[in-house]
């Protein structure tokens, strides 16, 4: 039981949670009720697979990063390290090569390889990624937190794109195609801007082992006022386009999406800016990140109310 619960604990099984059902949520509550008439029930079975080997590939990329941050870990978080602690290095590395080629079959399983061949590509490409941003990019000036914050907006993209061949995918045959495309980009780019202001509050966080071991992260090089700063910029980034979107949405008369997008989405990222500019030590910006993840789940929960006027 207490493998279990570490196995549980280092592939981050909450997040795994999160990342399904970001792409569950996309899939029938936005491409569904456009869609509907057209793709019925067929599909599921490729749909799941899809949502299987994205998270399977998400599992790999933590495995591999708690592997390669034994020495930081031990600093910043000892009480919550798992490999090396409870499971041994040797099995992670394995879990990780397992989980990453589990994660490539059932990619393959998911599309059609003669036509979507592309996404497989893309999937290898994760994983290539996910190890070097274990093993050097996490621990480079902003390399790293512009790298996760794409992979983390991939989660939604290829869900779009596993619905089309790519010619298909940019020839936009119709009304609904145009629209999924954009709800695609939508939500894309709130991940990419929640995960990229959330890196940069981890980053301050993590510093002190960060520094020990010779990571050159923002806080490091250019100190944490800079950082703060920095967040502040894409904070603003962040509401000023949710800001737009909300006055594009009333335009169809969509009051109920706007309504809950001010309380459960823009209220806690005034609350967060507010909070930013206070923090001074590790637990402050521990809360921080844990704002904004907040408020990543509020946004991804969002789409649901999208199925009742599409």
């Amino acid at each position: 039981m207490r493998l279990l619960v570490a196995f549980f604990k280092m592939i981050r099984l909450p997040n795994l949670i999160f990342i399904a059902l970001t792409q569950i949520l996309f899939h029938y509550a936005i491409y569904y009720p456009l869609f509907n008439e057209e793709i019925a029930l067929t599909g599921t079975l490729e749909f799941f697979s899809l949502v299987l080997a994205s998270v399977l590939i998400a599992a790999a990329g933590y495995i591999i990063n708690d592997y390669f941050d034994i020495n930081i870990d031990e600093v910043n978080k000892p009480d919550k390290m798992v490999v090396n602690k409870v499971i041994n290095r040797r099995w992670a590395l394995l879990w990780h090569l397992l989980l990453s080629a589990l994660g490539l079959l059932f990619t393959a399983l998911a599309i059609n390889v003669m036509q979507q061949w592309y996404l497989i590509i893309a999937n290898i490409g994760c994983v290539i990624l996910l190890w070097f941003y274990s093993t050097t990019f996490k621990r480079k000036l902003l390399i790293g937190n512009i790298l996760i914050s794409l992979l983390t907006s991939w989660t939604i993209l290829v869900v779009f794109f596993s619905k089309f061949s790519f010619a298909d995918a940019f020839t936009y045959d119709g009304d609904n195609q145009v629209k999924l495309f954009r709800f695609a980009i939508l939500y894309a780019a709130f991940a990419f801007l929640c995960t990229i202001i959330r890196e940069a509050v981890k980053d301050v966080e993590d510093m002190h082992g960060d520094a020990r071991y010779g990571c050159t992260t923002m806080p490091i090089v250019w100190g944490v006022t800079v950082s703060k700063v920095y967040t502040a910029v894409w904070l603003v980034i962040l509401i000023g386009l949710l800001l737009v979107v909300q006055v594009y949405v009333l335009q169809f008369g969509w009051w109920l999406p706007v309504i809950y997008c001010i309380i459960f989405i823009l209220f806690p990222l005034a609350v967060f800016f507010q909070r930013l500019h206070k923090a001074t030590d590790t637990k402050d910006f521990s809360r921080l990140s844990n704002t904004i993840k907040l408020v990543m789940l509020t946004g991804i929960l969002s789409m649901a109310l999208f199925y009742f006027y599409l």
